[in-house]
């Protein structure tokens, strides 16, 4: 009768563990540089923190402009804004005025 014998191998041990370290070091890399890792959230916070302030400086600019509208309307027509949007829209000035030339917001 034949008998065959095995020689023990230690690599066949060392099989599961290197799946399991190659599973996890793919999921724990995509946990924090995926799409949605702990890295992209820091990154989404820093960009609503950003658009916050921008948001905040258009709420106060849209104020500031519903105010400019408001001295405008019926009623409450303030001679001094007519005056100004009048000269600005045809460009007049009388002459003992000084026009000083200021660079246009780009909103």
């Amino acid at each position: 009768m034949w008998t065959r014998q095995h020689k023990n191998r230690k690599s066949g041990a060392l099989i599961v563990p290197a799946l399991a370290a190659a599973f996890l070091s793919y999921f724990g890399y995509h946990a924090f540089q995926g799409e949605f890792g702990i890295y992209a959230g820091y990154a989404f916070e820093a960009r609503a923190a950003a658009l916050s302030s921008e948001l905040d400086t258009v709420r106060h600019r849209r104020g500031e402009l519903e105010h400019r509208v408001k001295l405008l309307s019926d009623g409450s027509l303030e001679k001094d804004t007519l005056d100004e949007y009048a000269r600005r829209a045809l460009n007049l000035a009388h002459d003992n005025e000084i026009v000083i030339y200021r660079p246009v917001r780009a909103n």
